[in-house]
């Protein structure tokens, strides 16, 4: 994982440490998919709630290199499907995701008990974050 300069850091987990919608954009066949999705950001990665057989997974398997963009935000990363919510190895992850997504996550639309309810883990690669006149790269 890419280390990120401390100031811009700080501003990417005040910014989206928390629910918040972005934009996540997959390719499949040289067409560009983009959709709002809730996401959830810590330490160089955004993390993602979803379905394992929906589009944007299926793509991302077939093709990891995805843009992001959010408020003054904009980003190039890899997606990566950390698989099943449930397992033990997202238990940490997984704990926080349930916690800052409580506002929504048991309005009937996601089964945590489904093994295709999956994390999509989107590590930043590079990017562009700007806050009150003030560049970072990323």
């Amino acid at each position: 994982m890419r280390k990120i300069n401390p100031e811009a850091e700080k501003l990417m987990a005040e910014r989206f440490g928390r629910d918040t919608v972005i934009t996540l954009a997959t390719v499949e066949d040289g067409l560009p998919y983009a959709r709002y999705v809730n996401a959830y950001y810590e330490a160089g990665a955004f993390y993602i709630i979803t379905y394992a057989l929906s589009n944007k997974m299926k793509q991302i398997e077939s093709n990891p290199s995805v843009a992001i963009a959010g408020e003054w935000f904009t980003a190039h990363g890899t997606g990566c499907n950390l698989g099943y919510i449930g397992k033990k190895e997202n238990q940490a992850i997984a704990e926080t995701l349930k916690q800052v997504f409580a506002g929504w996550l048991d309005n009937g639309h996601t089964d945590l008990a489904d093994e295709n309810t999956v994390i999509l883990r989107v590590e930043v690669t590079s990017g562009l974050l700007l806050s009150h006149g003030t560049r970072y790269e990323l």
